[in-house]
C-alpha cells in the first residue's frame, strides 16, 4: 500500500521512515518533506503545500489510491485539513479542527480541563495587556510569587511559553506577545498560569475516539542551554523511556487524564481521533498534572520513540482509524526495543529568536546501525545541502542504557558540520540520574 505523511520537519522524517519499514508499504509520500526525506529509501517528497493547496492533496490521494494519510504538524489540523479529507471519504489520522482546539487554543484547553476535572495548573486568560500585567504583579506579590508562566493562546511552534523568573520578565513577555512582533496573532490573547513544580514528561497516545493506546514514554528538553538554562524552544532533544513515568504513574495518567479527556471530548460532540500528547508535570508524590495538550506527536520526542519501535506502525494507525484500538493491547509487550534511545537536536545559529538560514551543510555521517540522523530544517539547493529552519537535525541513537544511547547520539552529532551549529551537551541527564 501507499501512504502519505503531511509535514516537513524532523517528526515527519521519523514518522515516514518508520512507516516505510512495514512490509505492507510500497511507498510513503511526504508533503512537502525535506532534504532528508528526499534521500531516504522508500520515501518520496511531494511538492504540494498542505495549507495552501489542500484540494491538490486530496486529488493526489484519490489518484494514487493512498491507503491512509498521517498528519504530522499542528497547523494543518487547526486549519481543518482532516475535516476536508473526511468529507471526501478519505482515511486520515488526526483530529478534526474542533478537536484540535485542545492545542490551537490554550484557553480552550484550560477551560475544557476545568470543566471536566482534569488536573492542571490554575490560570487566567487575558485579551488586554494592561489587565494581564496587573494580574502578573498581583501573582508576584503573593507567595510563592515567581516563577510566573505566560503563554500565547494560539499556535506558536513551541515558542509561545515563557517561564518568568521575575515580575519584570513576566511583564516583558506579556508585552512582547501582545505586540505580535514575534508570534503574530498567536499572542493576541494570553494565558497566565500558576507554576507547577516537579519533573516534566511527555505522554503520547493514539486515540480512536473512544480508546487510547500509549506509546513509549519520553522526556524532552525545552530549554536552549545545558542544565535547563536559557529560553524555551521547540525542543532541544529527548529520550525514551522516561524513568519518571513508572508503571504506576502511567496507569494513573490513563485513568485520570487520557480516558476522561476522550470521554469528555466525545460528550461535547468532538470525538478525538489522532495522536494526543499530554505534556505532564509529575510532582514528588507522583501525581501527574497537565501542562499542555498537543494534538500531534511531539518533536523531538518522535525521533527516539520511532527508533525504539519494533512493531508494524501501520497496524496501530489502521486500528485507530477504524475505531478498534482496544484490540491491539496484546501487541504492547513486543512493540518496543528494550534499549533506550536519545535524540540530540542540532540547531542553527541564533535559534530560537532569529535562526540563521541558508548555511551550507558541509558534512554528514554515514548510515549506522542503531543510529539515524533525522532531518528537520534542511533543503537542497542544486548540489548544496543548506539549513532552512531553526532546528536542523536530530541525531538519534539506541544504547544499552540511557548513558550509552546518549554517547552514541553525540558521536553521531559530532560528525555533522555547518556554520553556527549549536546543541546541548546534556540531553538525557535526568534519565541518567534515575534507573531506567
Amino acid at each position: 500500500m501507499k501512504l502519505l505523511v503531511i509535514g516537513g520537519g524532523g517528526r515527519e522524517h521519523a514518522l515516514a521512515w518508520r512507516l516505510a519499514k512495514s512490509p505492507r508499504v510500497q511507498k510513503v509520500f511526504v508533503a512537502p518533506g525535506n532534504a532528508g526525506t528526499a534521500r531516504e529509501d522508500g520515501l518520496v517528497n511531494l511538492a504540494i503545500e498542505p495549507l495552501s493547496d489542500p484540494e491538490g492533496l486530496i486529488a493526489f490521494v484519490q489518484h494514487e489510491r493512498i491507503a491512509f494519510t498521517v498528519v504530522g504538524p499542528e497547523a494543518p489540523l487547526a486549519a481543518g485539513l482532516v475535516d476536508r479529507f473526511l468529507s471526501q471519504g478519505l482515511k486520515i489520522f488526526g483530529p478534526t479542527r474542533a478537536a484540535a482546539q485542545l492545542e490551537s487554543s490554550k484557553d480552550f484547553a484550560k477551560q475544557f480541563m476545568v470543566r471536566h476535572g482534569i488536573p492542571t495548573a490554575g490560570f487566567r486568560t487575558f485579551n488586554d495587556p494592561t489587565a494581564a500585567s496587573a494580574y502578573a504583579a498581583e501573582q508576584a506579590s503573593r507567595a510563592p510569587g515567581v516563577p510566573i508562566v505566560v503563554k500565547a493562546d494560539g499556535l506558536a511552534a513551541g515558542k509561545g511559553v515563557v517561564v518568568a523568573e521575575s515580575l519584570g520578565e513576566a511583564q516583558a513577555a506579556i508585552a512582547a506577545m501582545f505586540s505580535g512582533e514575534h508570534l503574530g496573532g498567536a499572542g493576541s490573547r494570553v494565558v497566565i498560569e500558576d507554576f507547577l513544580a516537579g519533573e516534566e514528561a511527555s505522554f503520547i497516545v493514539l486515540c480512536d475516539g473512544k480508546n487510547a493506546f500509549a506509546l513509549a514514554t519520553s522526556q524532552d528538553h525545552k530549554r536552549l542551554k545545558d542544565q535547563d538554562q536559557g529560553p524555551n524552544t521547540g525542543g532541544m532533544g529527548a529520550y525514551s523511556p522516561a524513568p519518571v513515568v513508572t508503571p504506576e504513574v502511567s496507569a494513573r495518567v490513563m485513568r485520570e487524564i487520557i480516558r476522561p479527556t476522550l470521554k469528555a471530548m466525545a460528550s461535547e460532540g468532538h470525538p478525538y481521533v489522532g495522536f494526543l500528547y499530554a505534556g505532564l508535570m509529575i510532582d514528588r508524590s507522583a501525581a501527574p498534572r497537565v501542562v499542555e495538550f498537543n494534538c500531534r506527536l511531539g518533536d523531538p520526542e518522535t525521533q527516539p520513540i520511532m527508533m525504539r519501535m519494533r512493531g508494524d506502525f501501520t497496524v496501530l494507525i489502521e486500528h485507530a482509524i477504524n475505531g478498534c484500538l482496544d484490540q491491539v493491547e496484546p501487541l504492547a509487550d513486543t512493540l518496543w526495543d528494550r534499549r533506550p534511545a536519545v535524540g540530540v537536536v542540532l540547531a542553527a545559529a541564533g535559534y530560537p529568536q532569529a535562526p540563521c538560514l541558508g548555511d551550507a551543510i558541509a558534512a554528514l555521517p554515514a548510515d549506522q546501525p542503531d543510529a539515524h540522523l533525522f532531518h528537520a530544517g534542511t533543503r537542497q539547493e542544486g548540489d548544496r545541502l543548506v539549513t532552512s529552519g531553526g532546528r536542523v537535525f536530530c541525531a538519534t541513537a539506541l544504547g544499552e542504557t540511557i548513558k550509552d544511547a546518549q554517547a552514541n547520539a553525540y558521536r553521531l552529532a559530532d560528525q555533522v558540520r555547518f556554520a553556527g551549529c549549536q546543541y546541548r551537551t546534556d540531553i538525557g541527564h535526568r534519565g541518567i540520574a534515575l534507573p531506567s
